[in-house]
């Protein structure tokens, strides 16, 4: 298990951030078919308006993401996705508390997130951060699979 030691902005293509987001996809392919997997395009990390952030661990390797992507009246969490390595240790904690804080900083006052079923100990550390179930939004609206939250940003 790695311990983290920093989490920083990051871009796409940093030191290990593209085997995060392989090892994202590989992981999501295998718990969901591919039209229910709600992926942003690697390339739409780029844009001005994203914040990509990266935890990397005590050795400096890549261990966890999480992106903060701006809507319309709220944020969305984007491809959070913490390596094996790095689970159980805090991380994904730390990447959900440094993308609400980003997301005040930005005036942004509500954020939601879209998961799933399978994924069980995601739901329980959103729960566990004050995320709440809400109905399906944007492209998750026809998706049965999908599991929608939300939280309100304290002021």
């Amino acid at each position: 298990m790695e311990y983290l030691t920093v989490i920083a902005s990051g871009r796409v293509d940093d030191d290990g951030v593209p085997e995060l987001f392989a090892a994202a996809d590989a992981y999501g392919l295998s718990i969901y078919p591919p039209e229910n997997y709600h992926a942003l395009d690697v390339h739409e990390f780029d844009r001005d308006d994203v914040l990509l952030l990266v935890a990397r661990g005590e050795n400096g390797r890549a261990i966890g993401m999480a992106a903060l992507v701006p809507a319309d009246g709220y944020g969305e969490l984007k491809r959070m996705f913490v390596h094996p390595d790095g689970r159980g240790a805090g991380v994904g904690r730390a990447l959900l508390d440094a993308v609400e804080a980003a997301a005040l900083a930005r005036g942004i006052r509500s954020m939601r997130l879209e998961t799933g079923e399978p994924q069980t100990a995601a739901i329980a550390l959103y729960e566990r951060a004050g995320y709440a179930r809400i109905p399906p939004f944007g492209e998750y609206v026809n998706d049965p699979t999908s599991v929608c939250m939300e939280k309100p940003l304290a002021v």
